[in-house]
């Protein structure tokens, strides 16, 4: 089941899971991606009616200075709800990382940086982005590692219903389906920033026509937000900023 409910910058996204098993057990979990550094007062009401609020990647924004923002919501969240993060490609190459790994740190949110833990008897773990490594003495060069996928092993070995947070949805058919995982919550391809006709254009790490930007994947087993800010240079049309909200039946 799916609902829009129109508040101001962003839109709510409501989404339905049932586990394979059912023993009577709910969560209402606020899915929050791809902030940016940018604002989410119209949804604090929303994600204070949450379980838990789960941080997919990228609360900061690589291409501009400024933390301001990502701050405030470290500090807002855990007051509204429990809340999980799992890193994502921007805190990777943010120019100052330190800086950002320290003030996650210092937070109240769980960082589940390849690793899980058991939240209201369901099994919670975050996939990293990779890492990236500079090469060369000109124009520092970057390339990615492959992400360690031990937590997706280990998660799948603990009982209960396996939420998995990875910020990047062309990591799922490689690293994660057929592993056991019940649900994978993504972001990163910004709903795949131009949608013409329900599908999007371009997408970071899928290219043109991506397969993955918004909505279910695989029978439900992937959902991917389109993400709460538009960080590219390039204009987002006809794909509404969206916070999801995860009904979830286990």
């Amino acid at each position: 089941m799916i609902a829009l409910a129109g508040k101001k910058a962003h839109v709510i996204t409501h989404y339905s899971v049932k586990g394979k098993v059912l023993t009577g057990k709910h969560l209402k979990l606020a899915v929050v991606t791809d902030l940016h550094n940018g604002q989410y007062d119209d949804v604090v009401g929303e994600m204070g009616t949450c379980d838990a609020i789960l941080v997919v990647g990228d609360i900061v924004n690589r291409h501009r200075d400024g933390l301001e923002l990502a701050e405030r919501f470290l500090r807002d969240a855990p007051g509204l709800a429990p809340t999980f993060f799992s890193i994502g490609n921007h805190e990777r190459k943010y120019e100052d990382a330190e800086a950002v790994f320290r003030m996650l740190e210092e937070s109240d949110v769980q960082v589940l940086d390849n690793r899980f833990v058991r939240f209201r008897d369901i099994v919670l773990g975050g996939l990293s982005s990779a890492e990236y490594t500079d090469q060369g003495f000109s124009g520092q060069r970057r390339t990615e590692d492959e992400p360690d996928t031990t937590v997706v092993d280990a998660m799948a070995k603990e009982p209960g219903f396996h939420l998995l947070m990875c910020h990047h949805p062309e990591y799922y058919p490689k690293y994660v389906k057929g592993r056991s995982i019940d649900l994978t919550l993504a972001g990163h391809a910004h709903g795949g920033q131009v949608q013409v006709f329900g599908h999007g254009l371009f997408a970071p790490g899928q290219g043109l026509f991506p397969k993955y930007t918004d909505g279910f994947y695989d029978d439900g087993h992937l959902l991917v937000s389109r993400g709460m800010t538009n960080s590219a240079g390039a204009p987002r049309l006809w794909n509404p900023l969206e916070m999801l909200v995860v009904d979830l039946e286990y």
